[in-house]
């Protein structure tokens, strides 16, 4: 029989990403101990190794949590805007979560790759002042745990409408 693993998915995924955004939120402390000679909007710093392995770890573990909350959702796909009119409450809030969880996705983790890539050189680097890339990479991680979860829990909770709806058919309703 199938047991309900929604809670530890839920669970899991909201560490990984606390944990994402902490270790972001670390990287951008470790940056900012290194040496560093600012001069109107231009800034000469050395890379940070510490910096540029919490933001990689950062950025691996987001990419892991959303990977998890994702593929253990399932698919839920609206095509048109009448899809969309007639849509059930839990499918609308499906699918804005997962767009949302998207965008998010794509601005957490190119601000951690950046911000871990800024750190990753052996030379001094001088070039324009971009401040809290890192740290604002790891906030965003904070939000798209909330956005993978109400994802994941509005999804299954479309999908079991739907099987009440239309009994017969269990080949829509992905496992866990």
């Amino acid at each position: 029989m199938g047991r309900n693993i929604g809670p530890l998915v839920c669970l899991l995924v909201m560490i990984m990403d606390a944990i994402a955004g902490t270790l972001g939120i670390q990287a951008e402390i470790a940056q900012n101990k290194v040496k560093h000679l600012k001069v109107w909007i231009f800034e000469c710093r050395d890379p940070s190794y510490q910096a540029f392995k919490l933001g990689l770890a950062a950025a691996v573990l987001l990419a892991l949590a959303h990977t998890i909350g994702n593929l253990l959702g399932g698919c839920i796909c609206l095509w048109s805007k009448p899809d969309f009119n007639n849509a059930t409450a839990n499918k609308k809030l499906a699918f804005l979560s997962l767009i949302l969880s998207w965008i998010n996705l794509a601005l957490a983790f190119s601000l951690l790759i950046a911000g871990a890539m800024a750190n990753s050189k052996s030379r001094k680097d001088c070039a324009l002042s971009h401040h809290r890339i890192l740290s604002i990479g790891g906030i965003l991680c904070f939000f798209h745990g909330l956005f993978t979860v109400a994802f994941y829990v509005s999804a299954k909770a479309t999908f079991s409408e739907e099987k009440l709806k239309n009994p017969t058919n269990h080949n829509s309703h992905p496992p866990a």
